[in-house]
């Protein structure tokens, strides 16, 4: 199997509110707007906010972001009235963390790559 392309696709319980969420509190690019869908930037992938999950919601998805700077981050979204669900914290495997979550209670776990972890390459 040759992979092409990938995305997330995350049915939202409002649309509108999941949208605004994603590029105006979290302030990802918009890489295609059609009707109904909203397809943004998310590093090197794409999240499709598309139709409706009714009322329950998608909780079993969780987003890993990598962020450069994941203490900068929360603050940042501090300002927009973001509240983590678990402040920065270096992890037993070597990697900061901080928790947050979408309109629907969606995980979205923000990471930073210290400059001495084996999954840095980028060592700018």
């Amino acid at each position: 199997m040759e992979v092409l392309n990938s995305r997330v696709l995350l049915r939202p319980v409002d649309h509108e509110v999941s949208v605004a969420f994603y590029r105006d509190t979290l302030g990802l690019a918009v890489y295609r707007e059609f009707p109904g869908g909203t397809v943004f930037f998310l590093g090197g992938g794409l999240l499709e906010v598309v139709g409706s999950a009714g009322s329950g919601g998608n909780t079993d998805l969780s987003l890993w972001l990598q962020v450069r700077d994941v203490t900068a981050t929360v603050a940042s979204l501090r300002t927009s009235g973001l509240e983590p669900l678990r402040e920065p914290q270096r992890e037993p495997w070597g990697l900061c963390e901080a928790w947050i979550a979408d309109p629907d209670d969606n995980s979205i776990v923000l990471v930073e790559v210290p400059d001495d972890h084996p999954l840095r390459v980028d060592t700018r």
